[in-house]
């Protein structure tokens, strides 16, 4: 369990650091979390709402965040290019969420084409019962989109990494409350970006990651 939990830690640091540098995208990603978390509560009592509130407000907040105004160039702060910084990433990077995007924007056009989706659903009666449907193939697209990655660690990498990665996306709503709340406020204030120089290790993040790092050679008398 220590070492499932020190992965977390360590893919929550790595996102943070390498992913979000923008205030902007900071900010967005606090009104993205807020936004999951209402999604989360509507999904017990309506599954369906709850997709069309995840993709229409909590996804498209989140994700204009990291294409549009997340830095793409040579990251100064962690001395690493773009293209290391893509290749790395454990999750959807900007290519393979492009793919989901796309696959997102033109499920609905299923139903334009055929409306009872080869039998799947009763044919909509009214502007309702399309949105309603909608819903349903952007609930299947969100946890399919969460399976396939998920899938493809295990096969990539190991079984730990992607219970870990499917963990992370499970409770990032609750961590970036805790790591952006803040956000607006620098934003307000006129603050866009972290700055030039490595910001420190988040205290959200430091607790936790601190005590589970390993000790230096010297330290350890090596």
């Amino acid at each position: 369990m220590s070492g499932f939990m020190n992965e977390l830690k360590v893919q929550r640091w790595d996102d943070h650091r390498y992913y979000h540098h923008s205030k902007v995208n900071q900010s967005l990603h606090f009104v993205s979390a807020t936004s999951f978390l209402c999604a989360y509560v509507v999904a017990f009592s309506d599954p369906v709402m709850a997709a069309l509130i995840g993709w229409l407000v909590a996804m498209t907040t989140r994700q204009v965040g990291h294409l549009i105004f997340e830095p793409r160039g040579y990251d100064q702060v962690n001395q690493a290019t773009d293209d290391y910084k893509e290749e790395i990433k454990v999750g959807y990077n900007i290519k393979r969420k492009l793919v989901l995007l796309a696959i997102w924007a033109a499920s609905p056009l299923l139903l334009v084409l055929d409306p009872t989706l080869l039998g799947v659903f009763v044919a909509h009666a009214d502007t309702a019962g399309f949105i309603r449907h909608v819903g349903e193939i952007w609930l299947v697209v969100g946890l399919g989109g969460i399976a396939f990655r998920t899938i493809q660690l295990f096969v990539l990498k190991d079984f730990q990494t992607g219970l870990v990665w499917a963990t992370k996306i499970a409770t990032d709503p609750f961590h970036d409350i805790k790591l952006y709340h803040r956000a607006p406020l620098h934003l307000l204030a006129g603050k866009r970006a972290a700055g030039a120089v490595p910001h420190p290790m988040p205290e959200a993040l430091c607790e936790e990651i601190v005590e589970e790092m390993p000790a230096k050679a010297s330290e350890a008398g090596v």
